[in-house]
């Protein structure tokens, strides 16, 4: 059953006239779609309760959604129940759609409440439909007392009444604050079109960073060039092929090559990195001694 296109006063009230089943009604239908799958028996256990969808649908208004969508989600929810339901069970099929009305309800509000996923854990969830309600109780019975709460008190009561941890709290009270905003928009009529793009850090390097890393890789390439100049042609063949290359060659490959041994070509390799080491250290000592 789709229900597109269907959301008018005329559904409504369609809806708000149509039978109402008896328990024995309701379960002979029940058993009709579960058991032969009986479309017809289908379409008019929904369309009785399509008053019950319509009424819980209503309750959500307040969280801005067209309540167009609303009714439709709640009749998604109301087919979910009935392909779900089960008859032998002993409870009326308006009791067990109650949950999955709601539960088709919220979920539509909250992925369409903001861009930023909202709700993804149980606590969550209840803290999106209860927060304002209970902090609004909570607010009543303090100002009954004569006593006003701060932030702080106020988040850790909530906490406590919906039995959610604190942070959780304090990340819903700012999703709740407000609806999502474009970057692309002015931050005042003060600021000279100045957008809140512009505010964002930008994550590339800046300038002197640039520089400074250029300079100190050119630094690092020239002393490198220097040390490998006193080694011989054949230990810088192997240097070259072991640590300069994208894909390094094996000891086995080079010796193959050189027509040495595998172990000899390791031996050539350590050799000429000592030679390298001795000589970059002396540089280093060098560069120590101008910052003397």
């Amino acid at each position: 059953m789709a229900f597109d296109g269907m959301m008018d006063q005329g559904f409504s009230r369609r809806a708000m006239q149509a039978e109402l089943l008896d328990a024995e009604t309701e379960l002979r239908l029940a058993y009709a779609w579960r058991d032969h799958r009986d479309e017809a028996a289908l379409h008019r256990l929904i369309t009785a309760y399509m008053r019950l969808a319509i009424s819980m649908a209503m309750k959500f208004r307040r969280y801005g959604a067209p309540m167009n969508d609303l009714i439709q989600e709640a009749g998604l929810g109301l087919m979910k129940a009935a392909d779900k339901f089960d008859p032998d069970r002993g409870v009326r099929f308006s009791t067990y759609a109650v949950w999955w009305i709601k539960a088709s309800i919220q979920d539509y509000v909250m992925r369409n409440w903001s861009m930023v996923r909202t709700g993804s854990t149980s606590s969550q969830k209840s803290l999106f439909f209860n927060m304002r309600r209970v902090q609004a109780r909570l607010e009543r019975e303090a100002a009954a007392r004569g006593e006003s709460l701060d932030r702080h008190q106020m988040r850790h009561m909530i906490s406590v009444e919906v039995g959610v941890p604190l942070h959780d709290v304090e990340m819903m009270e700012g999703r709740l604050s407000g609806s999502d905003f474009s970057l692309n928009a002015t931050q005042s009529s003060e600021d000279e079109g100045r957008q809140w793009i512009d505010a964002l850090e930008d994550d590339a390097a800046q300038a002197d960073e640039t520089v400074s890393h250029a300079r100190d890789l050119a630094t690092l390439r020239g002393w490198l060039f220097e040390a490998m100049q006193d080694l011989s042609e054949r230990e810088r063949f192997i240097v070259r092929e072991r640590k300069l290359r994208d894909e390094p060659r094996t000891l086995e490959s080079l010796g193959t090559e050189l027509g040495l041994s595998k172990e000899r070509v390791r031996q050539l390799e350590a050799a000429a990195f000592g030679k390298m080491r001795k000589i970059l250290e002396s540089q280093c000592a060098e560069v120590r001694q101008l910052l003397q």
